[in-house]
């Protein structure tokens, strides 16, 4: 009889400890997000997207699920954007200046100038050092995004490419504007990237997701 309960009890605890281990290997698959099986390319990214409604990294905006979300000071630069620089006094260096592919704008007088990286209150004091240095001995100097660098949006879309962002804008608005999925296309969740601090990143991302400027969204094709 002894020698029967010692077994029995080795089982159950062979048992709970098969359970934990098989909890903690699915705990892993699905670690980039809570609750969503994430492919093992997102998983082996440094920066994984936070899920909505979770803190996003620095630049990314926040939003609970459904939320526009509204870039905010935070917010950096990067090749496409628009922005209005003003020169208190110079009507000549006040203009409105594209982030060119190198990351740079070209300002009168001082000539390019790093946007990559920088928010527009960064650009501004910039600007003003570069002023300051050479050519003007106080200068005033402001910075603002005035439209943001497009998304692109790719795989199972009557028409995959690049489009304009707007404040607000979900991954389903998205397909909207790419005039809807294709019948082959999975409806649910779609693969979104994004970098952050120069470091692109990759997760499979449900469709109420709020997507930023510069995103890349891919609508996989479903099996069936």
């Amino acid at each position: 009889m002894t020698t029967c309960r010692i077994t029995v009890s080795a089982k159950k605890i062979l048992t709970l400890l098969l359970v934990l281990m098989a909890g903690g290997l699915s705990g892993c698959k699905g670690g980039a997000i809570p609750g969503l099986r994430t492919p093992d390319l997102a998983l082996s990214t440094p920066a994984p997207l936070p899920w909505p409604g979770q803190l996003f990294p620095p630049g990314a905006g926040r939003a609970p699920p459904g939320v526009p979300v509204v870039p905010h000071a935070n917010y950096t630069l990067d090749a496409g954007d628009r922005v209005r620089i003003i020169v208190f006094g110079q009507q000549n260096l006040s203009n409105v200046y594209t982030v060119s592919a190198s990351g740079t704008v070209a300002v009168p007088l001082i000539g390019q100038v790093r946007a990559r990286g920088l928010t527009a209150d960064g650009l501004a004091r910039q600007v003003a050092s570069r002023l300051r240095s050479q050519y003007i001995k106080d200068p005033k100097v402001t910075a603002e995004v005035i439209t943001y660098r497009p998304f692109y949006i790719l795989g199972q879309v009557t028409r995959p490419g690049q489009y304009p962002f707007a404040q607000g804008l979900t991954v389903e608005n998205a397909v909207a504007i790419a005039e809807g999925y294709t019948p082959r296309a999975k409806q649910r969740f779609v693969r979104l990237t994004r970098k952050f601090d120069g470091v692109m990143s990759t997760v499979m991302v449900p469709t109420d997701y709020p997507v930023q400027p510069g995103d890349t969204i891919y609508v996989l094709q479903r099996v069936f």
